[in-house]
């Protein structure tokens, strides 16, 4: 009865967290998504008003390696649960402040900077979020579901994406732009408080890591997780900047700007490109757990390799073809760049996570990961968008992925495996 209880607690925690990914990308993906009405409400609508509005969001994520480190410390000395309370409990006071934020309108140019400050604080927040969250899943995994289980958070960050873009698509189509603009934008980000909110009362009822608890009954819990991180596993940290440096631009380039790059380069309507970008969203879903499986039959490194060729090969073509003007053409650019940065991001969980042993692993995803996340995923949709003007080249955000994979694929096929039912059991705490 006991063994029921203990595995009946277990599979509870691991959806309540599974669930808290969803909140926390809807949440902090919901300000990309509406960046053409933010642009408007916020900056006033001129025409340097787009690049305000991404600034903002590259900006706020120069934030998250902060935040990582800071909740990452929390979680490696008192272990994964508390960390989680405490960086929701932020996110959902940053995201109530913006649904109630002053507009341009109201207190001119001082609202950008309130959005952007919020933003900051959001960034913050998210920084201990995901990597708590798959450090999380990833230790109370059997291993040779790892892979999979450990997907669950990047098919939940995308089922959060796929929330937002599709509440972004319903507000923006039912809404005249008066309305929108006047007090509509307000209810994407009321919904995402209201969400955070509950997620914060939920995370009271998950039990710790077992792998904390291992290492509190062990007495092996590092005094300074930074500096254990740091001198054991220096190699581990470049392997999880690399797999996370391309996670992250096919992500945020190859799929949260493509609405704003639809609704440029492509000349369709807010409307339009949120529909199609919420159609991608769901063909990301649908292959996130696949390629989970895939990495967990075959490996991490076969599976990386792969999904890095695809990146340096396709992505130019996919943007070229989305810029052509044809709905069609679009949506299928559009689907094919979801589908290998939902499957990067499924095997790059798990990959950049095994990089480091129990001890210390938040803090190493902080300096890994995280770092890769704030210079390749906040400043890139910026970048491109900045690029497309200057160059007039539809296929330069798509030139901007392969060289990233270029970059990154030696690494990639020359790191060891992984994955613990293709090498030996896991230890306690991997070298670097």
């Amino acid at each position: 009865m006991a063994d029921s209880a203990t595995i009946e607690v277990s599979r509870g925690s691991k959806a309540i967290a599974a669930f808290s990914t969803i909140v926390e990308w809807y949440d902090f993906t919901l300000y990309l998504y509406f960046a053409t009405v933010l642009s408007r409400v916020f900056f006033g609508g001129g025409e340097n008003s787009l690049l305000a509005t991404l600034a903002g969001f590259a900006i706020a994520y120069l934030m998250r390696p902060l935040g990582a480190l800071f909740f990452g410390h929390i979680g490696d000395r008192h272990g994964r649960r508390h960390t989680l309370l405490l960086s929701v409990a932020l996110m959902t006071a940053a995201m109530l402040a913006i649904a109630l934020l002053p507009t341009r309108a109201a207190i001119g140019p001082a609202a950008g900077w309130l959005l952007i400050l919020l933003r900051c604080v959001m960034g913050f927040a998210v920084g201990g979020e995901y990597t708590g969250v798959v450090a999380y899943l990833l230790e109370g995994a059997r291993d040779e579901r790892r892979g999979l289980v450990t997907s669950f958070a990047a098919a939940a960050s995308e089922v959060g994406a796929l929330l937002a873009v599709g509440i972004s698509a319903v507000t923006v189509s039912m809404m005249s732009a008066p309305d929108l603009d006047s007090w509509g934008w307000r209810i994407p980000f009321l919904v995402g408080a209201l969400l955070a909110g509950s997620v914060w009362i939920a995370r009271h009822a998950m039990a710790e890591s077992p792998d904390f608890e291992r290492q509190r009954a062990e007495d092996t819990i590092p005094a300074n997780p930074i500096h254990h991180t740091l001198t054991r596993h220096r190699g581990g940290i470049l392997r999880a900047f690399a797999i996370s440096s391309l996670g992250s631009i096919t992500y945020y380039v190859g799929i949260t700007y493509v609405p704003a790059f639809l609704a440029t380069a492509g000349s369709m309507t807010e409307a339009d490109s949120l529909w199609l970008s919420t159609l991608a969203a769901v063909m990301v879903i649908l292959v996130t757990p696949f390629v989970g499986l895939l990495s967990d039959r075959y490996g991490r490194k076969p599976v990386l390799a792969a999904l890095c060729l695809a990146s340096a090969i396709l992505p130019m073509a996919m943007f070229s073809l989305m810029a052509g003007g044809s709905h069609a053409e679009a949506l299928l650019g559009a689907v094919i760049l979801a589908m290998v940065a939902g499957g990067v991001s499924a095997v790059g969980a798990v990959a950049t996570a095994e990089q480091f042993g129990g001890e210390g692993r938040l803090s190493g995803l902080a300096l890994g990961a995280t770092f890769a996340t704030a210079i390749f995923g906040g400043l890139t949709p910026y970048l491109a968008q900045q690029l497309l003007g200057w160059t007039q080249w539809p296929s330069v955000p798509g030139a901007m992925i392969g060289l990233v994979a270029l970059a990154v694929l030696p690494l990639f096929l020359t790191m060891d495996e992984t994955a613990p039912t293709r090498t030996q059991p896991r230890p306690s705490s991997v070298q670097a």
